[in-house]
């Protein structure tokens, strides 16, 4: 419980000492956008870093070189909430997160997501879901990558199980041009969701795989897209699993 407790305070304390720093970037935005924005990203990841470290989280990285210098589209499995903070930690761009929309309720953690350029999607909702994945087209043709875990809910099944990704959240990258970048995370469950509330130290690795673009595939690969890009995170995940 020690470790837990340690993360909630060090974001509960982040979230209301950011808040005086989120009006001077609100500030240096009006003069320099783009250096407001990676100001923001750094802070951030830097409390992140420092969560994960509490946490106890040894991290094996794979192919980090694989990401190209431009606006990607992120596609990972999803186990755990660390998903995001292992992720986010590691974006040398601007990156938005689509999230769920449950995410508004909570103020300050909500300023601060709408400030790093994440959505929040209605799942219940499809047209308010298309007015997200047009937003998200928007940023990524404005330079800023977005990462959005298509199986659409943390998947709490079996170990090296992959829910069904929704194809809709490759329409991001179809309509605006960018890579897919396919994220594969082995053992995320284990640092907290797996023994809630305790957190433990975890051995993860986190894959990431060469560029897809949807540009240069034929019609039939296309319509294959979500399925293809979902058993390369399988395949890859038990592939790893032999590293943990």
């Amino acid at each position: 419980m020690f470790r837990f407790i340690l993360v909630v305070i060090t974001l509960f304390l982040y979230l209301i000492l950011g808040i005086p720093v989120l009006g001077i970037e609100w500030i240096i935005s009006k003069f320099n956008q783009e250096a407001a924005d990676y100001q923001c990203l750094r802070m951030v990841q830097a409390a992140f870093r420092f969560m994960l470290k509490i946490a106890g989280t040894e991290i094996t990285v794979i192919g980090e070189e694989r990401i190209p210098d431009e606006p990607v589209l992120f596609i990972g499995n999803h186990r755990s909430y660390f998903d995001i903070l292992l992720t986010y930690s590691r974006c040398k761009r601007r990156t938005g997160y689509i999230a769920k929309k449950e995410m508004m309720s909570y103020p300050l953690l909500r300023t601060w997501m709408k400030r790093l350029y994440c959505l929040f999607l209605d799942r219940d909702n499809p047209k308010e879901g298309l007015k997200t994945i047009l937003k998200a087209i928007e940023y990524v043709k404005s330079g800023i990558s977005i990462c959005i875990f298509p199986e659409g809910t943390r998947n709490t099944g079996e170990e090296l199980s992959v829910l069904p990704f929704h194809s809709g959240s490759f329409k991001i990258a179809e309509k605006s041009g960018c890579p897919i970048v396919p994220i594969s995370m082995n053992n995320t469950i284990s640092i907290f969701e797996k023994q809630f509330p305790r957190i433990k130290k975890t051995h993860v690795i986190i894959e990431y795989g060469k560029p897809i673009y949807a540009k240069d595939l034929d019609r039939e690969q296309k319509k294959q897209l979500s399925q293809n890009c979902q058993k390369i995170i399988e395949d890859t995940i038990k592939k790893n699993q032999a590293l943990l």
